[in-house]
């Protein structure tokens, strides 16, 4: 059947424009904004509907509806940001193209990032027109993110089971993410802390005076949010198994218990292995190495962390624990589930875009 409404107006493209818009969205360094346009430009030229070409680059049809416009009114300059009042142009596609391919693929002599003083004098252009191009591409060199990539042999067979229990838990089963949060500082600032007051935030000296550490030994129940814990001045062996002797008792014996653990090697030495044999409704889901992301108990350690712990105040470690203990008391008042989204395959897909950005990794 024929497309309804009004007649899209023809796209047609110069070999310089086909040209340029390939470069643009072959190269793996491209602002992926841009790269996703330049890619709807192209399935338009061909002579696909909007519908199409939406389908194919995995956008709405009214987003290539506006870039297809946009795309005949001002040719390349209409993939950019819109245009600001003001002057006419004076920086040309040349020159803006540069600036982005020396930031992505080369780095100054004197140093490991671009900075914008860096960028003008190796460009020629002003400080305030690099800032201008960063931004209209979301380039920031001055920031830096960390990873950890996992170099388990078993990282594919290990997140597909993981996943299949957080996506589609056994029945007549519960499914508990366990991890303990060690080295955990009673810490007591060197000065009465300053309180909030209007214009000014709370203040507290740098400094501060230890007294004594303990560990958090604790259990996410996957499908209820809630929290078991168990606190300990240590973390070996034996007060992990003490761990799991209070899981035996308050989960029901009718049940099977599923816990999603790290490879620490307390979970898998011979007095917990010998245990889990004595207690065949106990089954072991490891982690892959590096990859505590994939245990959702460490997205509740990050929330204990940030709103207790952080800028908690402790004259002593029977003070810390008891804080731990009514925080998981309050939040178990009203539990919430971390609800997994991601399916293994969706992970992985995400993880190969990441080693096609990483030079050398699939070979």
């Amino acid at each position: 059947m024929a497309d309804r409404g009004r007649p899209k107006a023809a796209l047609v493209l110069t070999e310089d424009e086909r040209q340029t818009l390939e470069r643009w969205a072959r190269r793996p360094t491209s602002s992926q904004a841009l790269a996703q346009r330049c890619r709807m430009v192209l399935g338009c030229a061909t002579g696909k509907p909007n519908k199409q070409v939406a389908a194919e680059v995995g956008v709405w049809p009214q987003t290539v509806g506006v870039w297809r416009r946009r795309f005949i009114e001002r040719r390349l300059d209409g993939l950019v940001d819109e245009p600001r009042p003001g002057g006419p142009r004076s920086i040309t596609d040349e020159q803006v193209e540069a600036v982005v391919v020396a930031t992505l693929e080369r780095a100054p002599k004197d140093a490991t990032h671009w900075s914008r003083t860096s960028m003008a004098a190796e460009t020629g252009l002003s400080k305030s027109t690099i800032g201008r191009i960063w931004k209209a591409f979301g380039l920031k060199p001055h920031q830096l993110d960390t990873f950890k990539l996992s170099n388990d042999p078993q990282f594919i067979d290990k997140v597909r089971d993981v996943v299949g229990l957080y996506l589609d838990p056994p029945e007549r089963a519960v499914v508990l993410c366990v991890d303990e949060k060690s080295q955990i500082q009673a810490l007591d600032r060197s000065a009465p802390v300053l309180p909030m007051m209007p214009g000014m935030p709370e203040r507290r000296s740098h400094d501060y005076v230890r007294h004594g550490i303990t560990t958090l030994f604790a259990a996410l129940d996957v499908a209820t949010g809630e929290i078991t814990g168990s606190i300990h001045r240590r973390h070996r062996a034996t007060e992990f198994k003490k761990f799991l002797i209070k899981l035996d008792n308050q989960v029901p014996t009718d049940l099977d218990v599923h816990l999603i653990c790290d490879n620490y090697a307390t979970h898998k030495s011979p007095p917990i292995a010998k245990w889990l044999a004595a207690h065949p409704r106990f089954h072991m889901h490891f982690t892959p190495t590096y990859s505590s992301w994939l245990n959702q108990v460490e997205r509740w350690f990050a929330l204990l962390t940030d709103k207790q712990l952080r800028r908690g105040v402790h004259t002593s470690v029977y003070a810390l624990e008891k804080d731990i203990r009514d925080w998981i008391t309050n939040w178990n008042n009203d539990p919430q589930p971390f609800v997994w989204t991601k399916t293994a395959d969706e992970i992985f897909e995400r993880l190969a875009s990441y080693l096609h950005r990483i030079p050398g990794a699939g070979h």
